[in-house]
């Protein structure tokens, strides 16, 4: 098992991020949240869990052992693997998961992709009691809806890109993330707005 991978961040990639350790480069699965807190050729800390197939060993990185301890337990319900559980972290906190699931609240879970109302409603059974309560209380006085667009910005500026870059990007993908029912997700965010700065190149 691999708790942690600790060093420079060699190379930054939409879904990913290489952390240089010891002279070998740790390739490692993250969120748009944890890329976010990521800078190029700074050094870092991610917290990780490897997962074992017959045909590959993957690291998934986050940002603390709280968020790791909840990819973990995501996926001791059935039908969720570590893809589905890191969408689930890429959309929610581990607080807002729990208060998800404590509340029996659907659409939360709905807003995850890949998941509809039938799998929802499984997962809020199985999880009932794993996740555990909300350490946390929510964020009083931040409008919702905004945090979006800063968690996208950091990850455009940890990826490489110039501030009116990231600016122009996030100004592109504005009315996409408005039309969205419920919470923006950034990971699909983050695409398209890659997709925009590319074409711009």
């Amino acid at each position: 098992m691999i708790a942690f991978v600790s060093g420079t961040v060699a190379a930054l990639a939409p879904d990913a991020a290489v952390v240089e350790v010891g002279g070998v480069g740790m390739a490692v699965q993250c969120t748009p949240n944890t890329l976010s807190t990521l800078r190029m050729g700074q050094p870092a800390k991610l917290h990780t869990s490897l997962v074992v197939r017959e045909d590959s060993l993957t690291l998934y990185g986050f940002a603390d052992d709280d968020e790791r301890q909840v990819f973990e337990l995501l996926q001791t319900a059935s039908g969720v693997g570590p893809r589905l559980a890191q969408a689930m972290l890429a959309v929610h906190t581990p607080d807002a998961l729990r208060r998800a699931v404590s509340t029996a609240d659907e659409k939360a879970l709905t807003a995850v992709p890949g998941i509809g109302k039938k799998g929802a409603q499984k997962l809020l059974l199985e999880l009932k009691d794993r996740l555990g309560a909300p350490v946390g209380a929510p964020a009083v006085g931040a409008p919702a809806g905004t945090g979006w667009r800063d968690q996208l910005h950091a990850a455009l500026i940890g990826l490489g890109y110039a501030t009116r870059e990231a600016d122009e990007a996030v100004a592109a993908v504005a009315p996409r993330a408005e039309a969205a029912e419920g919470t923006p997700q950034v990971g699909q965010l983050l695409k398209a707005a890659l997709q925009t700065l590319n074409r711009a190149r």
